[in-house]
């Protein structure tokens, strides 16, 4: 089993930025697809991004599509998500989630990842 841990949520105002962190246990981390969802209380869980786990292959929901950004450390075992220009609509909890990187899969759909984070509280205030 992986364990994914997130942290870095909190409350921050409009237009601020947040990072978040979700570090990995696993042994060969570079192996493994990195994404990052969310949901919004009475809401389905909905995609933000994700890292493939390959050079360039990085994609984002329309709707955080130039204002977050996802990285990598491998020697921290830690994928984060850069969020900037943030505002009300990104209110929920952020989820990572990860499976191997190997073979295609769906990438906006949740049960296509085998591994969970707890979440983390993302609260934008207007």
């Amino acid at each position: 089993q992986v364990q994914l841990v997130e942290s870095g949520g909190g409350l921050v105002q409009a237009g601020g930025s947040l990072r978040l962190s979700c570090a990995a246990s696993t042994r060969t981390f570079s192996s493994y697809a990195m994404a990052w969802f969310r949901q919004a209380p009475g809401k389905e869980r909905e995609f933000v991004a994700v890292d493939r786990g390959y050079v360039g292959m990085t994609y984002y929901a329309d709707s955080v599509k130039g204002r977050f950004t996802m990285s990598r450390d491998n020697a921290a075992n830690t994928e984060y998500l850069q969020m900037d220009s943030l505002n009300p609509e990104d209110t929920a909890v952020y989820y990572c989630a990860a499976r191997p990187r190997n073979g295609s899969f769906r990438r906006t759909t949740s049960n296509e990842y085998y591994y969970w984070g707890q979440g983390t509280q993302v609260t934008v205030s207007s």
